[in-house]
């Protein structure tokens, strides 16, 4: 947590950190630090750099997104320099307690899911899929978001109907799938493969249901493969944290503080984070302009 003139500190997640401004209570400034978390546990050191990349991924997809509502201010006090390339000052939402999940593939906890039950969020899935495998077409697989330290639960369509009701669910189904399958054909341009992402979206006060919120289409809400490899059959050639996932599944139980990142899994993980910012968008995150 930083002490920021002009804003007092709210609350802090696993990798993120809300303030309030002084004086606009209907404004927020979301920073994103460079934590690291796997398995719903924080995990250390720090990836360095990662906010920040963060940051400028989700402005330029907002960017790419114009006719999509976002949580963005367009104006309010200034943000501090100590946090201007990692943080966003947005509006105040109410919040959907949904996770909005997209999958273009089946992969991770939904393949699992689809193992153990032939559907993942109670959408019924083709016999015999393999861990990797696309989909005929994306699959809109909802998740209930639970208190920090617990796991998301996967829910059907019906159960988020019953949480925010008939029409919201609707619009936030269809506006996570369009954003989706748009996204999925720039990122297809840059030689990259969108297996799935998540959205959070929140109520505008007498205002739009689903605005989009948080951070959008980045590197720690989306897997992202390379197209190349996942064609030549190597499958989640990936650009997030994968490579701390892997290495934590191979060194740490799951129960208890989980052990440092080796310097090497810092380094590859910073450089793929990296990579995938490089690869989106042709520009080097290194020389980028701060984000603002």
């Amino acid at each position: 947590m930083t002490d920021l003139p002009g804003y007092r500190h709210l609350a802090s997640g696993k990798v993120r950190d809300l303030y309030a401004p002084d004086g606009a209570d209907d404004l927020l400034l979301l920073v994103a630090s460079d934590r690291v978390s796997a398995f719903d546990v924080a995990l250390e050191p720090a990836i360095p750099g990662k906010g920040a990349l963060l940051t400028a991924l989700t402005r330029w997809w907002f960017d790419r997104l114009p006719d999509v509502p976002n949580h963005l201010a367009p104006g309010g006090p200034a943000v501090p320099d100590a946090v201007s390339d990692r943080s966003m000052l947005v509006r105040r939402l109410s919040m959907h307690p949904v996770e909005c999940v997209v999958r273009g593939v089946v992969t991770g906890s939904g393949f699992a899911e689809y193992r153990e039950t032939g559907a993942i969020s109670g959408v019924r899935l083709p016999p015999g899929l393999s861990d990797g495998d696309r989909l005929p077409e994306p699959i809109f697989t909802p998740a209930f978001k639970a208190e920090q330290g617990e796991h998301d639960e996967n829910i059907p369509f019906d159960r988020v109907v019953e949480l925010v009701g008939g029409a919201v669910a609707e619009q936030l189904r269809d506006r996570s799938l369009a954003v989706y399958r748009r996204a999925a054909a720039v990122a297809a341009k840059a030689g990259l493969l969108l297996a799935d992402t998540k959205f959070e979206f929140g109520a505008e006060p007498d205002g739009d249901a689903a605005v989009l919120g948080d951070e959008v289409l980045t590197s720690d809400s989306s897997r992202y493969w390379d197209a190349a490899a996942y064609e030549d059959d190597r499958r989640g050639v990936s650009f997030d944290k994968q490579i701390v996932r892997d290495w934590l599944r191979a060194n740490w139980t799951g129960t208890g503080t989980p052990p440092a990142l080796p310097p090497e899994v810092v380094r590859r993980t910073a450089d793929r984070y990296r990579e995938l910012v490089e690869r989106l968008t042709g520009a080097d995150p290194e020389g980028a302009a701060p984000v603002r």
